[in-house]
């Protein structure tokens, strides 16, 4: 995706969403940082460069971008809801050691059973732990 302010802008409205000063930063933070904020992190991520935002804001405009599904949640940990501009089918892999989260491809028919005939299902989630390559190289340093 295009992450320049006009290319922001034309993506929120696409979707129906107000392109305000707010709402493009935070979106732009998601599209470049990639590395599935918390709201916190967005929050502490921006302050200095937008001083009038506020963590009311930044969950707020969280939560409109997961209702117009632009931005998915990502909640590996019971404790810790992180955000991902990427809503393309793809799974996660969070290092118990570094806390980094990765994105791998996946293919969702993969993931298909009989068992859940008559279902509706709205999501699809691939979650693993474990430890990083880079954290199991310096392990054995």
């Amino acid at each position: 995706m295009d992450t320049s302010v006009e290319g922001i802008k034309k993506h929120l409205i696409n979707h129906n969403i107000k392109p305000s000063h707010h709402r493009i930063e935070i979106m732009r933070y998601l599209l470049l940082q990639r590395n599935h904020p918390t709201a916190e992190q967005i929050y502490k991520g921006l302050i200095k460069r937008v001083p009038t935002l506020s963590k009311t804001t930044v969950y707020n405009t969280l939560n409109l971008f997961c209702s117009t599904n632009i931005v998915r949640t990502i909640t590996i940990e019971e404790h810790e809801t992180r955000f991902d501009a990427d809503i393309l089918e793809h799974g996660h892999f969070k290092c118990e050691n570094c806390d980094k989260i990765y994105d791998f491809k996946i293919n969702n028919l993969d993931f298909q059973t009989t068992e859940l005939d008559g279902f509706e299902i709205k999501d699809k989630d691939v979650y693993f732990k474990g430890i990083c390559p880079k954290c199991l190289y310096d392990k054995k340093k």
